[in-house]
């Protein structure tokens, strides 16, 4: 195991000199078990790729490295290979990116719900709430928001939100179109 990450470090100093190839040089420490360093590695290559106008794969990949160390650096790299995608019109890749942003936050919120943290169990649900509109999974988006401003009547600091959680509900009514607007 500590081959591979002292390989993975020889590599990673070849590529600061020849700024090329980080992904295989990010695989390495991925298969030794350092996935905070290949996420690492991962992001250089990210940034070289900003260069070379393909950085949304890579923060693909970093976003797998982070995956089971770090939830919020995962989720923050799907989001960044998400608005990339999203910018150079690969929006199959978008989409599927999404997909996978709101499984995670479907688990953190699970989880801050079961820690009674109901603020950031929010925050996370009106993450879901934007990709599944995004999406265009409007009724589910909408029965999100509602959940949201639900529970928000329940506490007297998140009480003051609801209008803008039923606000968005009623926006993602609209852009369904279904003329069934008043919920008959």
């Amino acid at each position: 195991m500590s081959d591979q990450i002292e390989k993975g470090r020889e590599f990673e100093k070849k590529a600061d000199k020849m700024l090329n190839g980080w992904g295989f040089f990010g695989s390495k420490f991925k298969y030794a078990g350092d996935l905070d360093q290949a996420g690492s590695v991962y992001v250089k290559l990210a940034d070289c790729h900003l260069k070379q106008n393909e950085p949304a794969s890579a923060y693909a990949d970093t976003a797998h490295s982070y995956k089971k160390t770090s939830t919020k650096a995962c989720i923050a790299n799907l989001e960044q290979a998400l608005s990339i995608f999203m910018e150079i019109g690969r929006l199959s890749m978008a989409a599927r990116y999404c997909k996978q942003a709101i499984s995670y936050y479907n688990k953190a919120s699970d989880i801050f719900q079961g820690e009674e943290v109901t603020t950031s169990a929010n925050q996370c649900k009106q993450k879901i709430a934007q990709f599944l509109a995004q999406l265009e999974q409007f009724q589910k988006a909408i029965e999100v928001y509602e959940e949201i401003a639900k529970q928000s009547l329940n506490n007297n600091l998140l009480k003051y939100g609801v209008r803008g959680h039923l606000l968005n509900a009623g926006i993602c009514q609209l852009c369904k179109g279904d003329g069934n607007t008043r919920g008959e």
